[in-house]
């Protein structure tokens, strides 16, 4: 795949642009109307994510939330988060990376509550996928989660920042089992 376009987020003005080869300023596709909670805004956007129909999926990290925008649209829509800084099934707390599955749920490192939490499309809260065990090393923990990422395999990778670590989840599903397998991977310096 050859790069023709990214998608950068810029913290102080609130926005996330697309850029294609030979563009000068760009376009907004996610807030562009300065910082703030509204729909149409964001607050230190950090990490984006863009699936195959182009709609963008941003860590609104200090509204706490994950905002989708619709390619060509005004105002974002929440679909994690979004109910203040906290620690229950419907907040989050300074939300790190964000990405999707095939089925569109959306997984979020929520950073400091140390904790991968996964919403499903449409859901009003989310549940906790690993962590939220307080910070520490152990197998079932984690300490500022960072980024993730899947293989083509449907293996879910967690950038464990803080314990220096990536850790490899085997999520497999059924109707009622979910399974999670944990293969951690220590970064050496």
């Amino acid at each position: 795949m050859f790069w023709h376009k990214a998608q950068i987020s810029d913290t102080e003005k609130g926005e996330v642009r697309r850029w294609r080869v030979g563009e000068t300023r760009g376009t907004v596709v996610a807030g562009g109307n300065g910082q703030g909670d509204r729909l149409d805004q964001l607050n230190t956007p950090l990490f984006v994510f863009v699936d195959l129909d182009h709609t963008v999926y941003v860590s609104d990290f200090g509204n706490h939330r994950v905002m989708k925008w619709e390619e060509g649209g005004k105002e974002g829509t929440v679909v994690a988060g979004g109910r203040g800084n906290g620690n229950s099934l419907t907040q989050l707390s300074y939300p790190y990376g964000v990405v999707l599955d095939q089925l569109s749920t959306v997984y979020v490192a929520d950073g400091w509550n140390h904790r991968i939490m996964r919403w499903p499309k449409g859901a009003t809260q989310g549940s906790v996928l690993m962590g939220g065990n307080g910070t520490g090393g152990e197998a079932n923990q984690l300490y500022y989660p960072r980024d993730l990422s899947f293989d083509r395999h449907g293996n879910l990778y967690v950038v464990d920042n803080s314990n220096d670590r990536v850790q490899r989840f085997n999520i497999e599903r059924s109707s009622s089992l979910l399974r999670l397998d944990l293969f951690g991977y220590r970064v050496k310096s």
